[in-house]
Formats: C-alpha cells, sequence, structure tokens
C-alpha cells in the first residue's frame, strides 16, 4: 500500500506562506513584506502567521503593493542595496519604508502599527547644499525673498546684531549685518556647514564667524550678550513707542531714564505723539491681526467713498507682503482722475472722527507744487498729503459668560498710516509703501548704482538726460530699471 499523504494543517508554516486568501485586515494603508535572506524561511513564517493572527496585512511576494519592508539582521547599507535589486526587477514601483525587525516587533507587541521613526533602515544622505560655485545677485530686489524660509534661526540673530548696530548709530555694520541676513532669506534650502557661504556676498569675517558659532554651539555668544544688555533692551522699550525714533531713545537713555513709568513721570519731555503713544502703549505693541486689517480698511473705504466717490484705498505694507500680522496698517488713497484727491485727507479724517475711530492724529500737508522737483532732490522721504493715526478699532462682542469669565475692552488702538497719492504717481507710491525697509532701500541703490536713476515714491528721474519716467504698474517700474518682477510676496528682505 501507498502511505497515506500527509495532511497540510491550516496555520502551518507552508500554508501561511503559500495560501493565496487574503485574510481580513484592520490596517488596510499597511502591506508588510518579510524580506527573508537573513531571516531565514523557517522564523518567516512564523511571523507572517503572527502578524495575521493580529489582523496585519502581510504579502508573501514583493510588489507595488508593498508599503513597509522589514528585515532582521540586516545593515542600512545591505537594505540599500537590496532595495535597488528590487527596484531593477520592478522598475518604477513605489518605494516602501526599509524597517528594522524591531517595528515589527514593536508593533505586534502595540497591535497596531508604531510610528516608523527610530527604526528605518537609511543611509544618511547628505543635505542639499548650494554647490559652491552658486551666483546670488548682490541686490535684494534682484532675488525673490519669501515670507518663510529655512534659515530663520541664523538671519534673526544676525538682525539683532544689525539693529543693535543701528541703536549705536553704526550705519556700517547695520547694512553689513542686514544684507547678509538677506542673502540667508534668499536660499532654497538649509545652511548646515559655513562652507555653503563661500562665494556668497556680504559674508565677511564677522558675520562668518556668528554663522559658524550658531552652527557648531546653537547659540552665539555676541548675540546673547546684546539681547540681554540694558541698553540694547532699553532701546528697544522706548522705539516701541510711537513717535520714537533712535536719536530720541538714546538721549533719553545717555540721560538715566529706562522704563515707560519713569517718561510717564515727565510729560514735559513729551511730544503730543509720543504721549499718545505712551498712553496706548500696551495695544500699540500688541501685533495687529489681519482680520483687525481688514476691518480697518472697510471702515477707510466707507469714509473715502462718502468724501469722493470714485477714490480707491489700497492695503500697503507688511500685509500686502503676505504677513498675518503687523505692528501697524498702511494704506494708499488715490483717485483715477487726477487732481480730484487734493486736500481729501482732512474730509475722511473729519468723517472718520465724527464716528469716534479716530484716537490720535497728526496731519501732514503735501508738498507736492513741483512733482519734478520732489524727484530731482533724490530724497527718500515722502511729500504726499498723509495723516499718521491711532484708530479705535471696535472689537467682536464676547457672550455674557465669555465676558464674565474674561472681561476685555470692546475696542482696540491700532496705528495707522493713511497717504494720498496722485494716481500718476501710485506705482511708484505703491511699490515703496508695500516694502520690505530693506527691499525698498536695496530697490533704490539699485537703481542709483547701476542705472544712474532717482527713485522714490513718487517717480524715477534721469539726472543726466532730465528726464521723469512714467509708469502704469509695479511691473513698469521693474521693467524700467531693467529687473525682473517680484510679487510683493517675494519682497520679504
Amino acid at each position: 500500500m501507498l502511505p497515506k499523504r500527509r495532511r497540510v494543517r491550516t496555520g502551518s508554516p507552508h500554508s501561511a506562506v503559500t495560501s493565496s486568501t487574503p485574510p481580513a485586515t484592520r490596517f488596510p494603508g499597511v502591506a508588510i513584506y518579510l524580506a527573508e535572506p537573513r531571516m531565514g524561511r523557517s522564523r518567516r513564517a512564523f511571523l507572517t502567521r503572527l502578524a495575521r493572527s493580529k489582523s496585519f496585512r502581510i504579502l508573501d511576494v514583493y510588489s507595488s503593493d508593498v508599503t513597509h519592508v522589514v528585515m532582521e539582521g540586516t545593515s542600512a547599507k545591505e537594505a540599500i542595496c537590496w532595495q535597488k535589486s528590487m527596484d531593477a526587477v520592478l522598475p518604477g514601483c513605489p518605494q516602501p519604508a526599509l524597517l528594522d525587525i524591531s517595528w515589527f516587533t514593536e508593533s505586534m507587541a502595540a497591535g497596531q502599527p508604531v510610528p516608523e521613526e527610530g527604526h528605518r533602515l537609511e543611509v544618511a544622505e547628505p543635505r542639499q547644499e548650494p554647490p559652491s560655485s552658486v551666483t546670488v545677485p548682490a541686490y535684494a530686489c534682484q532675488r525673490p525673498s519669501p515670507l518663510t524660509h529655512q534659515n530663520t534661526f541664523l538671519t534673526e540673530a544676525l538682525e539683532t546684531l544689525a539693529e543693535a548696530a543701528g541703536f549705536e548709530g553704526n550705519e556700517g555694520r547695520l547694512l553689513s549685518f542686514y544684507r547678509a541676513a538677506s542673502v540667508l532669506k534668499s536660499l532654497p534650502c538649509p545652511v548646515t556647514s559655513l562652507s555653503q557661504l563661500r562665494g556668497l556676498p556680504y559674508f565677511g569675517e564677522h558675520s562668518s564667524r556668528v554663522i559658524q558659532e550658531l552652527l557648531e554651539h546653537g547659540t552665539c555668544e555676541e548675540v546673547d550678550q546684546v539681547r540681554c544688555s540694558e541698553r540694547y533692551q532699553t532701546m528697544k522699550l522706548f522705539t516701541r513707542v510711537f513717535g520714537v525714533g533712535v536719536k530720541t531713545a538714546n538721549r533719553w537713555y545717555q540721560e538715566g531714564l529706562r522704563t515707560l513709568e519713569e517718561l510717564r513721570e515727565q510729560p514735559q519731555r513729551l511730544t503730543q505723539q509720543q504721549k499718545a503713544g505712551l498712553q496706548y502703549y500696551q495695544d500699540l505693541s500688541t501685533p495687529v491681526r489681519r482680520a483687525d486689517a481688514e476691518a480697518l480698511q472697510q471702515l477707510v473705504e466707507a469714509a473715502v467713498r462718502q468724501t469722493l466717490p470714485g477714490a480707491t484705498v489700497t492695503l500697503t505694507g507688511s500685509f500686502r507682503r503676505g504677513k498675518l500680522q503687523g505692528h501697524d496698517v498702511d494704506f494708499l488713497i488715490t483717485h483715477p482722475e487726477e487732481g480730484q484727491e487734493v486736500g481729501l485727507l482732512p474730509r475722511v479724517m473729519g468723517c472718520l472722527q465724527s464716528q469716534g475711530f479716530v484716537l490720535y492724529h497728526q496731519y501732514h500737508r503735501s508738498h507736492l507744487a513741483d512733482p519734478a522737483h520732489t524727484l530731482r532732490r533724490s530724497s527718500t522721504l515722502d511729500a504726499f498729503e498723509r495723516s499718521f493715526c491711532i484708530f479705535c478699532l471696535p472689537q467682536p462682542q464676547q457672550t455674557a459668560l465669555e465676558g464674565a469669565l474674561h472681561p476685555c475692552p470692546t475696542w482696540k488702538a491700532v496705528r495707522v498710516d493713511l497717504v494720498v497719492t496722485p494716481n500718476s504717481q501710485f506705482p511708484f507710491a505703491l511699490l515703496g509703501w508695500t516694502g520690505s525697509q530693506f527691499f525698498e532701500r536695496e530697490l533704490r541703490r539699485f537703481s542709483r548704482q547701476e542705472k544712474g536713476l532717482w527713485l522714490n515714491s513718487h517717480g524715477l528721474f534721469d539726472p543726466e538726460q532730465k528726464r521723469v519716467f512714467h509708469a502704469t504698474s509695479e511691473e513698469d517700474v521693474f521693467r524700467l530699471l531693467g529687473l525682473k518682477y517680484l510679487p510683493p510676496e517675494q519682497r520679504n528682505a
């Protein structure tokens, strides 16, 4: 007699590997392949049964469905070589995660897939670095500077040193640090090595030393000392007051003043603008949200429409560059019919005051009797009709319960600048008032040094040919200067 054929029991290693009927799974997004080379066939079968008993999906054959490859006793280099051999067999197949057996065992113990961090079999690839031969244009107006970038930690340190240099009146150091920070903002990848700065403009010995210390230690002693110094903190405090510039803050510091309370005790020292700045300091030192800026625009637009139908109101400054919050809100007002805007601002301010929206304002009359003369002066100061204000912005009402638990004022003081410009000068004013301040400085420097032209918020002037250029848009201004147009969100230099 022939011996009886041995039955293959359900759940045996052989049946677990060869079964073509996929069991029910709880984790449809996870498809595991157990790589056999160092694991061995019998252990692989055992692990397969274990995983399927916990409703994991285990694939017997490597395919494009595999999301996780588990290996045992395999180095990262060996895992990568194995992956390359699979890619040769199945070209174009999505690459799964290569994981050590530790991920598998922890997942089995947890009864669900655990995070892959710490279990991956990967050879760390060097981070992408700009090649040493990379060319970065010298002027910030020649390169995009996005709102968010990958070197914030480094740029904040350099900008702290630039600000401190400005407090000391050292214009050279201020510009050096700001220019180095501006270059970092334009780089497409994070700086992780000082070698990446080789060949880039504006990285002298000082800036490079700061960057190197930050990269090696995560901190810079010089920057930390500046931030902790009494002078820097006091100058920061005073210059945040509306109407206080660096010279005034420095004079107060030299006279021994250190706190806002000391300023309030000597009102004879203060201008009306500074008194208003101190009165509303808490609100004015709080960032203005985009929602607040948009609410203010509605208030101003309503007053402008009531005063001069057809006039337009444009939000400029940091909000136009894409920021979600800022320190003040800037508006440009114009009318398509040249001349209609003359004398508009006092009427608009009167309308807003009658509605109780103005806490303080300082009006400046226009000095545009001869626009060509304004351009020939090569001045960066505007001669537009303008008003520097503090507005009373109503805040959304809270519910009775919220109000009882967290009472808050029903209005907020916000710094607002209103500027009226003739329609013919609007493109230049829009460019100038959009910023950033450093971008505008670089744009004017480029105009003067590279093109021999004078640029400000009123227009563009050729001093040799005595010619005033005309533009109908910001794009026209960039074209006149031979520059590639950068949208506002790329001007955060």
